[in-house]
């Protein structure tokens, strides 16, 4: 079986070396297409509609945006742990965006993660997820974005070091890894399942941040939607367990991809940018199927808090994270945790105080968070960070108070933990 299993590997790598070898001499016979005429796109105006409609529910925006650029003209630069990535102009452009670009080479793109010059895009574009959207579809976007107006802003070259800047290397990567269709991280066969499945895992790509990664930058299709940590902010669980687990029923996650603010906490970071640019537009009835699939057919019952022992409360209320809450967080949270409405979240059932990993929290205390408007004429205020204000063992201590008082997990957090994220 095990030597059975070294010659299967041992073929496929065979594969992939002859596979790479033979693209990248087609690619330096051949030639990829960078000529060509302006395309000019004449589509019917529902066509149009629905492509800006779909553009926003796969969230373009926010890739292809840099905070101060022009939008969809690219230069938003994106961390890797392989280096830095920075996303491309695809306004209609002729020189630097996709002005050249046929429908057929804007498929070929998100379906096979191909430029049009015949070379290989990273993984960065999630082409990954987006290999399972409809070619229908896919028009529809490419029809609304060639009506959009052309910024001639040139694209960034990626900075990444040998070998991960060969990419050619992609092909093998591809062979490996890509596959037509992500695992369901959830039960269910409606209609209402089946289209939240296409929002969640095609369009929405969410799995891009909150899938698991191997060592090759692979989403770990094993476990789909189970959380991973790209940077300090980590992207949390949200199968059906770990929402509820951390108290998400139906309706507050509704209003949560509607709004960006629920009771259990107000979008920040990567998901604050996700609602405001994509899952904030979506109808009504795509919103219920997010969350039919997100939760399954068959939602389980969101967890309620464990009571706190009366002992390991009175030690609490007179340790040093409560002097701590009281100095620098209860003037804004208030002494209940209970927060201001529309101004400052509540601490008590607070979905990061229940992730079982402390890290967002710890980051959010130390860095602070920027303010934020929500749809709706919501908004929240800005929280300060703390990190020259407390010591490790002293963050520690305070975010242990908060996970167990409000967020009912052991007081597990160390000054390590801290230091790490410092």
């Amino acid at each position: 079986m095990i030597l059975r299993r070294w010659l299967r590997l041992g073929v496929a790598a065979m594969a992939v070396v002859v596979a790479a070898a033979a693209a990248f001499v087609a690619i330096r016979l051949l030639g990829g297409e960078t000529g060509g005429p302006a395309q000019v796109v004449n589509a019917p105006a529902d066509v149009i509609a629905r492509g800006k409609y779909l553009a926003e529910a796969a969230d373009c925006a926010a890739c292809h945006s840099a905070p101060v650029g022009a939008p969809l003209a690219g230069g938003l630069a994106m961390q890797t742990g392989f280096g830095t990535i920075y996303a491309t102009n695809i306004t209609p452009d002729p020189e630097d965006g996709i002005g050249r670009w046929s429908a057929d080479d804007f498929w070929d793109a998100l379906h096979d993660g191909l430029r049009r010059d015949g070379r290989q895009l990273y993984p960065a574009m999630p082409y990954t997820s987006y290999r399972g959207m409809t070619r229908a579809d896919a028009d529809a976007i490419y029809a609304w974005l060639m009506q959009q107006k052309p910024m001639k802003v040139a694209n960034r070259p990626t900075e990444l070091g040998f070998p991960y800047n060969l990419r050619i290397a992609m092909i093998g990567w591809n062979l490996l890894f890509l596959t037509n269709s992500i695992p369901a991280s959830s039960a269910g066969s409606s209609a209402a399942w089946q289209r939240g499945r296409y929002l969640v895992d095609v369009l929405g790509h969410c799995g891009e941040c909150h899938t698991p990664r191997g060592l090759l930058g692979e989403m770990e299709l094993s476990r789909p939607l189970r959380g991973f940590a790209f940077g300090r902010v980590a992207a949390p669980d949200i199968t059906p367990a770990g929402l509820a687990s951390r108290g998400w029923s139906a309706a507050s996650l509704g209003t949560y991809l509607g709004r960006g603010i629920a009771r259990q906490g107000s979008a920040f970071a990567e998901m604050h940018q996700a609602v405001v640019l994509s899952t904030r537009n979506l109808s009504t009835d795509d919103n219920t199927a997010m969350v039919a699939y997100l939760l399954g057919d068959k939602p389980p019952p969101p967890a309620t808090l464990p009571t706190i022992d009366p002992a390991a409360a009175n030690a609490l209320a007179e340790g040093a994270g409560r002097t701590s809450y009281v100095a620098l967080c209860a003037g804004c949270h208030g002494l209940e945790g209970n927060g201001i409405p529309n101004t400052v979240v509540a601490l008590r059932n607070n979905s990061t105080l229940r992730l079982a990993d402390p890290q967002n929290l710890i980051v959010a205390m130390l860095d602070g968070i920027g303010p934020e408007t929500f749809p709706h004429r919501a908004a929240m205020s800005a929280m300060p960070g703390f990190a020259d204000k407390l010591s490790d063992e002293q963050a520690a201590t305070l975010a242990n108070y908060l996970r167990v008082v409000w967020g009912g997990q052991q007081p597990d957090v160390t000054a390590a933990a801290v230091r790490a994220l410092r």
